[in-house]
This record gives structure tokens, C-alpha cells and sequence, in this order.
């Protein structure tokens, strides 16, 4: 039982706190952003290896758009030793007095130091685009709504197939997934497979290396390198004779690894997926080749987060629009969730259109 003292001089101590003009927050790390900050403060942006397109351009991105938005932005990705590196450089922000601190997480399952330490200091963890993991220091997260991804990534299997193969009733596939140390592989994978196990368990699908685990169909780091080896290992074992239909791939630079793997083995590429909208990629498909990727466009997610940190900056609470399901083992993490699109050949241009970049390829 706490002493009556002490609960009079916690009621004093919080009275004064809030007559003085001051405000705290402790390592609960529930922000609001109420107390606002100066419109030209240090805004940390940490970001893992530049394994694909999609990271490099938010790189530039963040850069140039703090620095439209009055502030000055650290943008700094992971080096070689990616963890330690990122775990580094968010300390390194955190004691140049950044107000707020954007992560793009190399391992969201081990920035909870760096995330109570932001909160110590009084600044804001928005996590961007990878949820953090198990801590309560975390306030705000911005995404694409990945589970959606997964699904369109498996139904565009599906319906790639179908059209290719109308022959066919049954398809032989194979299954990837990404680094297990991304939080969002296991979302990708899931959000699939709620498409492609009812048609495994109905016998329409037959993964043929038996290998359906996320365990076992991970992609560490994200490399394209491990996943050609492996891809190159599936053909080996089991495609002799048997015919590759489909490949679920959880993104543009994997499917391009699949891609060149069947190649080299000489035989005919299957229905491929991926996601990022990757130039080379998005190539591939208008040549039909790689089958479908996901529009997540960078510039949208960017500008979503540097809108939060404005609302932060004025003392406001930043806009979310889904409050109840991003739970990251500690608690349930406020999103702002941005809607992806599935795309093809046939709606390539469409998608495309107001994207300086990438519309030029669809002609």
C-alpha cells in the first residue's frame, strides 16, 4: 500500500508540472504530440541496407522533403553491420536532440533500447513501414497495409496461372518468403497463404518441395543471391520432368532472382509475383516475363510521414485510420495505413499514370 505521504506529494509534483508549462511522458511512450516542438528542429530518419529500389528512394525522399517542411532532417541508412549500425546512428540522433525519430526498422524485434531512449529524451518513434516489436516505446506507425499486400500477392498467383495455364486445373508452385528478421515477411507470407491454403488443402495447388513454413521458404536479408540458390536447389531436387507453374515472391528483387534461376535452368518462367514497382521489374512484366508486382508508392508513404511530424511539430495528434490492429507483443501501435494495388500488364499504364518514373515503361 502506498503511504498517503507519498500520493500527496505525487498529486503536488503534477499540479506543479502542469502549472509550469513543462510536459513529461514516460517510457509508456503514449504521444500525442500536444506539447509541439520549433518548426526547424532535427528530425531523425533511420533506414536499413539499401536493398532495393523502394529504400533508396525514400532516402532522397526524406531528405528533400524535411527539408521542404522547415525542418532538418538526419536521414541515415544501416551499414554493413546493419543492427549495430541503426541501433548506432537512432542513439546518435537521439543525442543531437532529434524531436522526433522515423524508423524503417533493419530488425524490428531489437530497437527497443533505442526506443525507450527516444522516449527518455522526449522525443516521438514513428515507425515507418516495419512495425517495432515488443516495446511500449513506440507511438505512431505508417505503412501500406501489408496483410492486403499478401493477399493480392496470392491472388495474383491464382489469377496468373488461370489465364496462362486454361488447360490446367491443377498447379504445380513454390513459395518464398522474406528475411525473418522483417517483421513485415511473416504479414507478406500470411496474407497469402489465407489465399493459396484453401486451394493446397483442396488439392488445386501443390507446393512440390513439400516446403510451406515460413521457415523454411525465408529469404535472409532479402538477398537476391539466397534466393536464386535456393530457387536453383528446388529445380535441382524436384523439377526434372515436373512443370513450375507459379512462384509466390514477396518482391520485385526476388522475383527477378526466381526469374533468372528458371532461366539458367533452362526451362519456361512460370507466373512470378512480386512488390516495390521496381524499374527492372516493372519492365519485366510489360514484356511478359515477371507476372505482377504491388504498387506501394514511396512518395505517398513518405509524404504521410512527414505529415505526421508536422502535426507533432504544431501539437497535434497525427491523423491514423486503424488504432486496433497493428499489436507489436507489448501494445497496440496507432497506423496510418495506405492502400497498395495489384499490378499487371493490363493495368500497368493506369497505374502508373502520375508517376514520372515509372509511366514512361508502359508504352
Amino acid at each position: 500500500m502506498r503511504k498517503i505521504a507519498l500520493a500527496t506529494v505525487a498529486v503536488a509534483a503534477a499540479a506543479a508540472l502542469a502549472l509550469s508549462g513543462c510536459s513529461s511522458r514516460g517510457s509508456s511512450g503514449d504521444s500525442t504530440g500536444a506539447a509541439g516542438f520549433d518548426k526547424g528542429a532535427t528530425i531523425g530518419v533511420a533506414l536499413p541496407t539499401k536493398t532495393s529500389e523502394n529504400w533508396v528512394l525514400a532516402g532522397d525522399l526524406f531528405t528533400n522533403g524535411l527539408k521542404d517542411a522547415g525542418f532538418k532532417g538526419d536521414v541515415q541508412y544501416a551499414g554493413g553491420s546493419g543492427v549495430s549500425d541503426q541501433q548506432s546512428q537512432i542513439q546518435s540522433m537521439i543525442t543531437n536532440g532529434a524531436k522526433v525519430v522515423i524508423i524503417g526498422a533493419v530488425d524490428g524485434g531489437q530497437l527497443a533500447a533505442q526506443a525507450k531512449a527516444a522516449h527518455d529524451a522526449g522525443a516521438t518513434v514513428i515507425a515507418y513501414d516495419r512495425l517495432i516489436l515488443n516495446t511500449p516505446n513506440v507511438d505512431y506507425y505508417v505503412a501500406y497495409d501489408n496483410e492486403k499486400v499478401g493477399e493480392l500477392q496470392g491472388q495474383a498467383l491464382l489469377d496468373g496461372m488461370k489465364a496462362k495455364y486454361p488447360d490446367k486445373t491443377k498447379y504445380n508452385i513454390e513459395l518464398f518468403s522474406g528475411s525473418p528478421d522483417d517483421a513485415n515477411s511473416k504479414v507478406f507470407f500470411d496474407g497469402a497463404m489465407k489465399i493459396l491454403q484453401p486451394k493446397i488443402d483442396d488439392g488445386t495447388l501443390t507446393v512440390v518441395s513439400k516446403q510451406t513454413d515460413i521457415k523454411q521458404t525465408s529469404t535472409q536479408g532479402w538477398l537476391p543471391a539466397n534466393a536464386q540458390t535456393r530457387m536453383d536447389t528446388l529445380l535441382a531436387a524436384n523439377y526434372g520432368s515436373t512443370e513450375l507453374d507459379g512462384v509466390l515472391s514477396p518482391n520485385d528483387t526476388l522475383a527477378r532472382a526466381i526469374i533468372t534461376s528458371v532461366q539458367g535452368a533452362g526451362k519456361p518462367v512460370p507466373i512470378v509475383t512480386g512488390q516495390d514497382s521496381e524499374a527492372e521489374s516493372v519492365k519485366s512484366i510489360m514484356a511478359g516475363v515477371q507476372y505482377s508486382t504491388i504498387n506501394k508508392d514511396t512518395r505517398a508513404l513518405v509524404k504521410q510521414a512527414i505529415a505526421m511530424v508536422s502535426d507533432l511539430q504544431q501539437g497535434k495528434k497525427p491523423e491514423t485510420n486503424d488504432d486496433k490492429s497493428y499489436n507489436n507483443g507489448v501494445k497496440v501501435v496507432p497506423a496510418y495505413l495506405l492502400t497498395p494495388v495489384v499490378v499487371t500488364k493490363e493495368n500497368a499504364a493506369e497505374a502508373y499514370a502520375n508517376d514520372p518514373t515509372l509511366e514512361p515503361l508502359t508504352k
